[in-house]
């Protein structure tokens, strides 16, 4: 079965809620795929945040894991604006917002890591529903990738399928021999309004370089 085909940007999220919602993480799943997933997480990604709305999410860092070569790759990764965990810190705070990208139409999301030691990591990027999978993620200076989106055990799995260079409106794949890794985030209710996001890369020779888990919850104001 093939993802939905929706040509509308918005829907009416329930019979008692009063707002719309956003289609466009919906139109790349199956209707089977969808339902699978669990009401809250429905809701997060039908939330629609035009007109200047933002999400909140607050939580914790649990766990972060960089192997050598992984703890290399996010310091080089510094040149483009530090995509990536630069700090093996877990157990410290953390907080997430997600804001409409007026430029493209696409979302915003800013990731706020605190550190023991130094300033808090500040990691911006824009996800973007144009590309070869519908769905794509920009870091900035030219670099993004190419998303696809998959149910798995009732959580949403984002997995990278295939890096690009932007130049003067021309893209560049980067070959398979250059790629720091298979990339996929993992979003997974765990209950109480609570769920976990699961950073991964996995090279095809190096193993795991990184691994970053935190649960959040949204701030309700």
């Amino acid at each position: 079965m093939r993802p939905n085909k929706l040509s509308v940007q918005a829907f009416d999220a329930g019979p008692d809620s009063g707002t719309l919602g956003d289609l466009r993480f919906r139109a790349l799943l199956t209707d089977a795929d969808w339902w699978a997933l669990p009401p809250p997480i429905r809701r997060r990604f039908s939330k629609r945040l035009a007109d200047g709305k933002t999400a909140v999410y607050v939580g914790e860092i649990l766990e972060t894991y960089l192997s050598r070569a992984g703890w290399l790759l996010a310091q080089a990764l510094r040149l483009i604006g530090a995509p990536l965990p630069t700090a093996r810190d877990a157990k410290v705070p953390s907080v997430v917002t997600v804001t409409e990208e007026i430029a493209t139409g696409g979302q915003i999301w800013t990731r706020l890591y605190a550190r023991r030691r130094s300033f808090p990591q500040v990691i911006h990027s824009s996800k973007r529903f144009a590309g070869r999978t519908g769905l794509e993620e920009y870091v900035g200076y030219g670099i993004g990738m190419a998303l696809s989106i998959e149910v798995k055990d009732g959580a949403l799995v984002f997995r990278s399928a295939g890096y690009f260079l932007e130049i003067l409106r021309r893209r560049f794949f980067f070959p398979a021999c250059a790629s720091p890794g298979a990339l996929s985030v993992t979003h997974a209710e765990i209950g109480d309004g609570r769920f976990l996001f699961t950073l991964e890369i996995v090279h095809a020779r190096l193993g795991l370089l990184i691994r970053q888990s935190a649960a959040f919850r949204e701030y309700e104001s």
